[in-house]
């Protein structure tokens, strides 16, 4: 369990404030101290929105009471709990912090069969998310003529040229990058780039063909 002590140690790593603990982990600075002065228990889930505080900002709880600065570069995901795990992160980022999420080179068809059960959960969860927070936006670039619009509950689809398109899709979301392969055993391959200039870039790429695309006639699921 992670220690008040910890916490304050977190906190001089990054070089931040109680104030400013306080403000990304919606509490006040009067609870920050007491949970670093073991005055208080905090309950689990605040504790758990202190330590996702930090992890966003590249700080890990170690064993012995340590905290260290995350290995920075590239994590990897596969199979079907690397998908899910995927779609986690991508949910909690949205959850907090809004913002827009692009994808590209996206076929629906591969991702419902690799979620399996878990896919109309995702879907649900993103479509009330985003009609409770106007502050979220999704973009999925799919082949042109195809029809299978999963997401059109949460998502705007626009048709990429045939010519331009591959299913390798990549991700978009706050500073991370992430690139998949259906191609892969276990599958998919999910290579996540947590360097914000790589981002960058391939939004620039992104953000490019979004505008040479064109909307399909009507966004629809198909049945």
């Amino acid at each position: 369990m992670v220690t008040g002590r910890q916490i304050r140690a977190a906190r001089g790593l990054l070089n931040w404030s109680a104030i400013a603990l306080a403000e990304k982990a919606g509490l006040t600075r009067e609870s920050i101290k007491k949970i670093e002065d073991e005055t208080v228990q905090p309950r689990e889930g605040t504790l758990a929105d202190i330590v996702g505080v930090f992890e966003e900002h590249g700080v890990e709880f170690t064993d012995n009471s340590g905290i260290r600065l995350k290995p920075q570069g590239v994590e990897v995901l596969t199979g079907h709990q690397g998908l899910c795990q995927f779609f986690d992160g991508v949910y909690e980022h949205a959850r907090k912090h809004g913002g827009l999420v692009q994808h590209l080179g996206i076929d629906e068809s591969l991702f419902t069969k690799h979620l399996g059960d878990y896919s109309p959960i995702h879907i649900e969860r993103m479509t009330k998310l985003v009609n409770d927070r106007k502050d979220v936006k999704f973009q999925a670039l799919i082949r042109e003529g195809d029809t299978n619009f999963a997401c059109s509950d949460y998502a705007e689809y626009r048709w990429q040229p045939k010519e331009l398109f591959d299913p390798v899709p990549f991700y978009l979301c706050g500073d991370h990058l992430a690139i998949m392969s259906f191609q892969t055993i276990p599958a998919p391959t999910i290579v996540l780039h947590k360097i914000p200039a790589i981002t960058r870039a391939y939004r620039k790429q992104f953000e490019n063909m979004w505008k040479i695309s064109k909307s399909p006639p009507k966004n629809k699921k198909m049945s």
